[in-house]
């Protein structure tokens, strides 16, 4: 009797569902939305070029919505790689300073402030007291 054998992935996270024509979800919206876009395109472009001006433009407006359901590194889609690439490209700042913050310069900044602090309260109690002893010494 012949064994058949069933491929099964090392890593479970990577298996997606499939719903139809082997495709997952997200494949079938983008697929969907690239046809929504590009046959409009391909007939209104006919009616102005020629078929092979046609289709080449019908695939330039359906590639971008092929590449966003097929492309996928380190589990992360394409739409979250870009996000990531105009963050660290035009947001955020092209030098970033290296900076620690030890416990000990920590308990330095706290002490220092405390000292403020104590000499607030200090200087104020004694506005205090020199109000009060004028007060006292008009009566």
């Amino acid at each position: 009797m012949a064994a058949s054998y069933i491929s099964v992935p090392r890593d479970l996270t990577k298996v997606k569902s499939k719903i139809v024509f082997n495709l997952t979800k997200r494949q079938l919206i983008c697929f969907s939305v690239a046809a929504l876009f590009g046959v409009p395109t391909f007939f209104l472009i006919k009616h102005v070029a020629a078929t092979t001006a046609a289709a080449m433009g019908m695939m330039v407006v359906m590639m971008p919505f092929f590449f966003l359901a097929m492309y996928e590194k380190n589990g992360q889609y394409l739409e979250v790689i870009l996000g990531h690439l105009i963050k660290a490209t035009f947001i955020r700042p092209k030098q970033r300073p290296y900076k620690t913050d030890n416990n000990y310069s920590a308990l330095e900044r706290f002490e220092k402030a405390q000292k403020e602090v104590d000499k607030i309260v200090q200087a104020s109690i004694e506005r205090e007291e020199k109000r009060s002893g004028h007060a006292k010494a008009s009566d």
